[in-house]
């Protein structure tokens, strides 16, 4: 696999009668080939509040035309002129991303796929590829789930980044905008929990809510947690009862929980022991749903393994 991925930042904003454009390169081609030990990220800010572009200087002007040296040399662009040619299509207030230098599979093939979908960017599913036709089955029925498309779908999980709406901006992810997905919205028997950290002393102290409640008509080892830190998803469907435990099955949570730190590339949480509290809360609640009174609804039904609607909340096959 070949690790070439690269970003170019746009960002244009207005504050306080003050207009500014940057411009930021993030690249793992600039890391590894200068040495670096540490995420170096140049970037270069410009005043347009007038007629013209100029350079905002920070600490001198010889560290500003560095950073400029290094964008233009490693990015698709060879000018300053053309740096600023990409806001046109931005306004007064937004952001822009360039994705190139692509990473290659080790078959050479492009690991984002954009021609499977024209709205949308994708990872290619090398397991699907490569699947049995029994696994081929289970796979697609899980496919039209929004807990399988998040994990290759940018346009599923852009659509669960954020936990409440936004009214302020947009993500617009190929010409598209991304329609906002809450979870908490498709669960049956929704119930909220009240959880209180144990901060340590001299923290504020604060509430936690989690909503928890049977997922809609999906298949059954649909389940676990979404948790959010300060309204950005960090982690998604985690399973938090014992694997092979019928227990829990279709049950999905959403919760909030500011107390705790995520990693530095918020894909996690930082294991410390705030996070293994809650963790072992979020067991007990997941228990206590499953037991009263809402798994008593599921054996009003028929069994207890396959969850599905029916009139009278659900019906669930196996033998009685």
């Amino acid at each position: 696999m070949l690790f070439d991925l690269s970003f170019l930042f746009f960002f244009s904003k207005y504050v306080l009668s003050k207009a500014t454009q940057s411009v930021g390169l993030l690249s793992y081609t600039f890391l590894r080939r200068t040495g670096q030990d540490d995420v170096v990220v140049p970037m270069i800010d410009f005043d347009i509040s007038g007629h013209w572009a100029e350079p905002i200087i920070y600490s001198t002007h010889d560290d500003w035309s560095s950073n400029l040296k290094t964008i233009l040399e490693w990015s698709p662009f060879s000018l300053k002129e053309d740096l600023l040619l990409q806001f046109d299509d931005i306004g007064p207030h937004g952001t822009k991303i360039i994705i190139y230098n692509l990473w290659l599979n080790d078959e050479g093939i492009y690991e984002l796929a954009f021609d499977d979908d024209d709205e949308d960017i994708r990872l290619r599913d090398e397991a699907l590829r490569e699947a049995t036709t029994k696994v081929l089955k289970k796979t697609v029925e899980l496919q039209s789930h929004i807990s399988y498309r998040l994990r290759y779908s940018l346009r599923a999980y852009a659509s669960m980044l954020y936990l409440r709406k936004f009214n302020n901006f947009q993500i617009i992810l190929r010409g598209k905008p991304v329609q906002q997905f809450n979870i908490a919205d498709e669960l049956q028997y929704p119930k909220v929990v009240t959880y209180k950290p144990q901060v340590a002393a001299g923290s504020k102290e604060c509430l936690v809510e989690t909503t928890i409640g049977f997922i809609k008509e999906t298949p059954t080892n649909v389940s676990g947690f979404n948790v959010y830190h300060k309204n950005r998803l960090i982690r998604s469907f985690w399973k938090v009862k014992s694997d092979g435990s019928v227990i829990g099955n279709g049950v999905v949570g959403v919760l909030e929980a500011d107390f705790i730190e995520p990693a530095h590339d918020k894909q996690d949480f930082e294991r410390s022991s705030l996070f293994v509290r809650l963790e072992n809360r979020l067991k007990q609640m997941v228990h206590e749903y499953w037991s009263v009174p809402y798994h008593n609804l599921l054996l009003d039904c028929h069994s207890i393994f396959i969850v599905q609607n029916c009139s009278s909340g659900f019906s669930i096959r196996g033998k009685r």
